[in-house]
């Protein structure tokens, strides 16, 4: 069965990679807004040269940012690329967080998940990815973001459908593991992503999940 399977993929994943310690440290909403702002469509490090550079800059509150101009933050986070889209957005949903929550992303601890995303999802340029990363790491709540790595590993470990978009993706998984897992799940996946299932060679021969993997043989 699926299930069974994905379960042992699961212990075979935390017996052979470590789950860094400060994804279990409490993070405050707005910063990892920022951040998972900031890391898309580039690599970790220079998402955390940008952010490093933003926070040399301006506190990374929804009020400076909202008042600060949009080509100093371009300056301040162009080592992250996509500088420009990427400051309009942080500019215009700190606005938002002004305006319409007081400043404040409390309501993600408070409000169910489905409606605490929703309004996540009504940000200017905050997809179903960040708001998921926001929700999941900050507050908890039972949801799998869905990167693509995730999108990957998952697919090829035949656990969710080969033409899957993100809604089909992260629910199939939800599915499939507990929601205290969840977190484990995200991380360990992307690892694995990162280690062996790459996007274009893979490492099939040295992967932990080689025995539980349907796509092996395709990919040697």
């Amino acid at each position: 069965m699926t299930r069974n399977r994905a379960k042992d993929i699961l212990h075979v994943l935390q017996d052979n990679f470590s789950i860094p310690r400060w994804t279990r440290s409490n993070r405050e909403p707005f910063k990892t807004l920022i951040v998972t702002v900031l890391s898309q469509a580039t690599t970790d490090k220079n998402a955390v040269r940008a952010f490093k550079n933003l926070s040399s800059v301006f506190p990374i509150t929804p009020e400076a940012l909202a008042k600060a101009s949009v080509e100093k933050i371009e300056n301040a986070i162009r080592v992250g690329g996509l500088y420009k889209n990427k400051s309009r957005v942080i500019k215009a949903f700190s606005r938002m967080v002004m305006k319409k929550f007081n400043g404040s992303l409390d309501f993600v601890y408070s409000l169910p998940f489905e409606k605490a995303r929703r309004t996540l999802l009504s940000f200017p340029g905050v997809g179903p990815k960040t708001a998921d990363v926001v929700l999941l790491f900050c507050a908890g709540k039972p949801t799998i973001p869905v990167d693509t790595h995730v999108n990957r590993v998952s697919k090829r470990l035949g656990l969710t459908p080969p033409k899957a978009d993100y809604e089909k993706v992260r629910q199939t998984l939800e599915g499939l593991y507990e929601p205290e897992n969840y977190l484990s799940v995200h991380l360990l996946f992307i690892l694995l992503g990162r280690e062996c299932c790459k996007a274009r060679k893979t490492l099939c021969s040295t992967c932990p999940t080689n025995a539980l993997c349907p796509s092996r043989r395709l990919m040697e």
